[in-house]
């Protein structure tokens, strides 16, 4: 007799998998219509046609077009958290990721599109991403203050300048570079840029070593089924 006791579980792995590689695809397609289109006027409909199936079919993986941009808006800072050591103790390490982020950033530019275009959509108080950019400014901010706040009791924060106030400086610095950048790739170079910034008013060794690229999102693939088993 042929043992088959393995035989389901093998399945549903290959059936989770295959349902997980959909679920990317759709944020991949989600953050391009999002990117380009703004969130209030990306449908669904759109996003479901680019990675071949209808948007009953998206709908089996994410419940509403607001579950649907929380899942792309969480995916983009897991992976950003991947780059940049926000929490970690070394403020130096945490000003280099984030030199690290806007030059890999560059290579994104769908990534850079939506974020510049939700985060001025959400300041509207009914933008289903209000809550989340507050939410988000407030934890960047308060762990960038705290890198800076570890440099100045390490006596590298330039006299004038507190902890709080270079946080928001930054802050502003790389979401107006970023807005320059989508303008003209040619002209700014995000990374140094920043990096110049940060020397008027903090002193740290740049690590002159090369930065690891962390793959973050990838092209749709046209190529996966549409449609999920019923």
């Amino acid at each position: 007799m042929t043992d088959t006791s393995t035989r389901p579980q093998r399945r549903r792995r290959g059936e989770y998998a295959k349902t997980e590689a959909t679920r990317q695809a759709i944020l991949d397609a989600a953050l391009e219509v999002f990117a380009q289109s703004g969130y209030r006027a990306g449908s669904l409909r759109e996003i479901a046609t680019k990675v071949g199936m209808s948007e009953a079919g998206l709908l089996h993986h994410f419940r509403n077009k607001v579950a649907l941009l929380e899942a792309v808006l969480e995916r983009r800072d897991d992976r950003a958290r991947e780059t940049v050591p926000i929490e970690s103790e070394d403020g130096a390490a945490v000003l280099r990721g984030l030199v690290q982020l806007a030059a890999h950033n560059a290579s994104l530019p769908g990534v850079v599109e939506l974020y510049c275009t939700l985060s001025a959509e959400a300041t509207s108080p009914d933008h289903p991403a209000h809550d989340y950019f507050i939410r988000r400014y407030e934890y960047t901010r308060g762990n960038i203050a705290r890198a800076f706040g570890h440099l100045a009791v390490e006596g590298r924060l330039k006299a004038g300048m507190t902890p709080e106030r270079a946080a928001v400086t930054i802050i502003a610095m790389m979401d107006g570079l970023q807005v320059q950048w989508l303008y003209d790739r040619d002209v700014v170079d995000m990374a140094e840029e920043l990096r110049n910034l940060f020397t008027p008013f903090v002193d740290i060794d740049w690590d002159p070593a090369p930065m690891p690229t962390v793959e973050l999102d990838a092209e749709p693939d046209a190529a996966l089924d549409a449609e999920p088993a019923r």
